[in-house]
């Protein structure tokens, strides 16, 4: 086990009545509301209502930003910064998923710096303050409710980026498990496959000696698997619904990182097939993440991947070699993403080889040459990751 620091300041409200909370913890911050989010979404199911009575409550003065899309892009990120130095906003408070909250963090970010915000995402600058940030989920999904990280587009190429930093966490969070109710099976689909990612990403680690947290994402792993048919069935369902929203926080939320290093390759090998295709980060996962597996599996990961299915996906010791189980835990994952109506292939999407190239090079010269921790991959891995997912 590696040494560790672990620290997550953001305050959590969960619950049927977590929304009551919203007024004291913005008052905690000031009276300048930036409020950030999507489109309709939010208002047919109330939520929009439910979080300007909060602010009326708290006194607070609001300026909205709206028309965040999926994979968030950097031009609405500019508009919120420029807002936010003519308003002197003191509070950015995001309603909704992943991509109003990351959206809402690299404005509270950028907010803060005098350069520009994308040179944060490029590494080329560091901000010394933020913005404070507040959260209001509808989508559990991301887990940037509670996480030190968020991803932006820059349109103009279709670059995708993330950045992790301690300013990237949430000075609050509200969790009603209610407000995912509504969600279409898609997006409840995305967001357990999105949530499960980042469970494996930490998981598939070459530290050894780390089985408190092996334990606990497997467990958080079993227990998304175990409610995900129960939300796709009854999604009014509040008790599989609360155990999801949890999940996904304590998936991202740095916890399941301590004493271990990460792989990541399948998140970036995931942002530049979104990226360029401008599909769903989850949809994009549930293909990426089962060819990796099978890339790594006779390249050292055969161990691994065998713990996984006998672990998580109850493959029997019995089944056969080491190979052969981890083989059958991989088919059972594909099978589990496609019980929630998603494809595992990228034919199925209707993207072929053409860009392959062009992605698997984006990727690892994004890492600086090689990508992954737990089989490192240079440019021609990467490529035939992609060629496996067709």
């Amino acid at each position: 086990m590696k040494d560790f620091v672990f620290q997550n300041p953001t305050r959590i409200h969960f619950g049927r009545n977590a929304m009551e909370s919203l007024s004291g913890e913005v008052a905690r911050y000031g009276k300048r509301v930036l409020l950030v989010y999507g489109g309709g979404s939010i208002k047919r199911i109330g939520v929009y209502d439910a979080v300007m009575a909060q602010l009326q409550a708290a006194q607070a003065q609001v300026w909205e930003l709206s028309g965040v899309q999926p994979n968030p892009r950097l031009s609405l990120v500019y508009q919120g910064i420029t807002i936010c130095h003519e308003q002197n906003i003191e509070l950015v408070l995001a309603v909704g998923g992943g991509s109003a909250i990351d959206t809402a963090k690299a404005i509270a970010n950028g907010a803060c710096y005098d350069g520009d915000v994308w040179d944060l995402f490029e590494g080329k600058g560091s901000n010394t303050a933020v913005l404070p940030l507040g959260v209001v989920l509808t989508l559990p999904a991301a887990g940037s409710e509670m996480s030190n990280s968020s991803v932006i587009t820059r349109e103009e190429d279709m670059c995708k980026r993330g950045r992790s930093t301690p300013f990237n966490f949430p000075a609050f969070s509200i969790l009603n498990p209610e407000y995912s109710f509504s969600l279409p099976p898609f997006q409840t689909a995305c967001g357990i496959v999105d949530i499960m990612a980042h469970m494996m990403e930490r998981y598939f680690t070459m530290v050894e000696h780390v089985e408190l947290t092996d334990r606990l994402i497997e467990g958080a792993l079993k227990t998304v698997i175990n409610n995900a048919p129960i939300v796709m069935e009854k999604p009014d369902d509040y008790d599989a619904r609360a155990e999801i929203t949890w999940a996904g926080a304590l998936a991202h939320n740095t916890l399941l990182d301590t004493g271990r290093i990460g792989d990541w390759a399948s998140h970036k090998l995931e942002h530049e097939l979104s990226a360029l295709y401008d599909i769903a980060h989850g949809a994009g996962l549930a293909v990426v993440f089962p060819a990796w597996m099978k890339f790594v599996l006779p390249r050292g990961g055969a161990k691994k991947l065998a713990q996984f299915a006998i672990r998580v996906f109850d493959v029997p010791e019995t089944f056969g070699t080491e190979g052969a189980i981890a083989a059958e835990g991989i088919r059972r994952l594909e099978t589990f993403y496609r019980s929630l109506g998603l494809v595992t292939t990228l034919h199925e999407m209707d993207i072929d080889q053409s860009r392959i190239p062009e992605m698997a090079e984006r990727a690892v010269r994004m890492m600086g040459g090689k990508l992954g921790g737990f089989v490192p991959l240079d440019e021609a891995m990467a490529q035939e990751i992609y060629r496996l997912a067709l």
